[in-house]
């Protein structure tokens, strides 16, 4: 090989190797990039959500609760409520609301709380938020999808392939065929297990318009176990809502805008305590959601005493108007994620026939008519995709209304 070979051989391999260093600096600057953006998003995020806070309140189970103005609450960031005026109390309640709500001898009665109260309360003019931390966010598959539903929830699908092929499964109970203005029930609160960080457990009533396609406008609040959204398994009180069956609009709680939030008392995602017992003490909230018919808006009341705030009804199309259709019920994730099916427990984890002290119920169920009374609900029908891992059974008497068990403990000899 000639010196004028070898040279240009050496500037070719010199090339490659400033090409390849370029190469993996322009790769390693786009990471960087990449992550410094994530950060910045995720931090903005966290601004966004995270308001000033009047006071600081650390719950005994790591959360922090943020006493916020209710001027500043996350509400306001809509720009549709930029000028709104905060509606402070409901113009109507539901007719026949404290009558009917006889409780069983056998249940008690001692008041259900959130955990946080041990700390401390916030005080007047304020709204409790549980805080946002960073890992919260980082858990989610990205920022914009930080407190929305992953996928498709479909509670009562025409089509049962539909609703096995979303992951999700229910137990229900449903009435429709006519217009409904409101839901309420007595829900029993137990801690289920939960298999898979990525599956959730809860128990809810949903207030449901439009149709299983793009265009569902649901109100759903409950009870929920999910790792994936709070960090832990704790029992928490929740909500959510959409106006296009979960696409692009609504979320839990109060991590979007929308719902206004009166009450200073009880914070959207915060632990419940206590919570119940297999064969000893049993614990229940109740929860009503109504239309007010003077405003229009969508109310929600935490147990007798907690009027907690409104969904304002520009934020839905069919609702808007009425409800077509009312559930109550259990709902898991079942992500098959070794192949078989998911032993995430529903309710307390057994099947309806166990019965009070054992199986998870709903009791006193109710819906709002036209003329804004509570009644029973007519025609109830149950719904679930697969009755040997989680089971419904409705019922009636004097003291509990109507009333159904529910849930199960997933995979079983039945179940595989």
């Amino acid at each position: 090989m000639g010196f004028a070979q070898f040279s240009r051989g050496r500037s070719r391999l010199a090339l490659a190797v400033l090409v390849c260093f370029l190469f993996i600096s322009l790769s390693c600057a786009a990471r960087l990039t990449a992550s410094s953006r994530q950060k910045l998003d995720v931090q903005k995020h966290l601004n966004r959500l995270n308001k000033p806070a009047v006071k600081s309140i650390k719950s005994p189970d790591g959360d922090i609760i943020d006493c916020v103005h209710i001027s500043q609450q996350p509400a306001f960031d809509h720009p549709y409520l930029k000028d709104h005026k905060i509606q402070m109390r409901p113009n109507y309640h539901p007719e026949g609301l404290f009558q009917g709500n006889k409780v069983a001898e056998k249940s008690k009665e001692k008041p259900n709380t959130q955990l946080w109260h041990v700390n401390g309360r916030c005080p007047e003019d304020t709204i409790p938020v549980r805080r946002t931390k960073k890992d919260d966010i980082l858990r989610a598959s990205s920022v914009k999808r930080y407190g929305r539903k992953k996928e498709k929830t479909i509670p009562k699908s025409a089509d049962p392939d539909l609703a096995n092929e979303s992951g999700h499964q229910h137990a229900i109970a449903y009435v429709n065929g006519d217009k409904y203005f409101g839901a309420k029930a007595t829900i029993n609160v137990w801690e289920p297990k939960i298999q898979q960080p990525n599956e959730f457990s809860l128990s809810q009533l949903w207030i449901l318009g439009g149709s299983f396609g793009e265009d569902l406008n649901s109100i759903e609040a409950g009870w929920q176990v999910s790792p994936d959204l709070y960090g832990d398994n704790n029992t928490r009180l929740f909500t959510y809502w959409t106006s296009d069956a979960y696409q692009a609009t609504g979320c839990y709680n109060l991590l979007c805008s929308g719902f206004i939030q009166i009450n200073s008392e009880i914070a959207m995602g915060a632990s419940i305590s206590p919570v119940s017992s297999y064969r000893t003490s049993q614990y229940d909230i109740s929860i009503l959601v109504w239309k007010d018919p003077k405003e229009g808006h969508w109310w929600m009341q935490f147990g007798n005493d907690y009027v907690l705030g409104y969904w304002p009804s520009f934020l839905f199309s069919y609702l808007a108007d009425s409800a077509s259709m009312i559930e109550w019920g259990g709902e898991v994730v079942n992500s098959q994620s070794d192949g078989r099916h998911t032993s995430t427990q529903m309710g307390s984890g057994r099947f309806p026939e166990e019965g009070f002290g054992k199986s998870s119920y709903f009791r006193n169920i109710q819906v709002v008519d036209s003329s804004n009374n509570l009644k029973a609900p007519k025609g109830l029908g149950t719904f679930t995709e697969q009755s040997n891992c989680y089971d419904v059974q409705t019922g009636s008497n004097g003291d509990w209304g109507h009333y159904f068990y529910y849930g199960g403990p997933g995979r079983n000899g039945n179940c595989p």
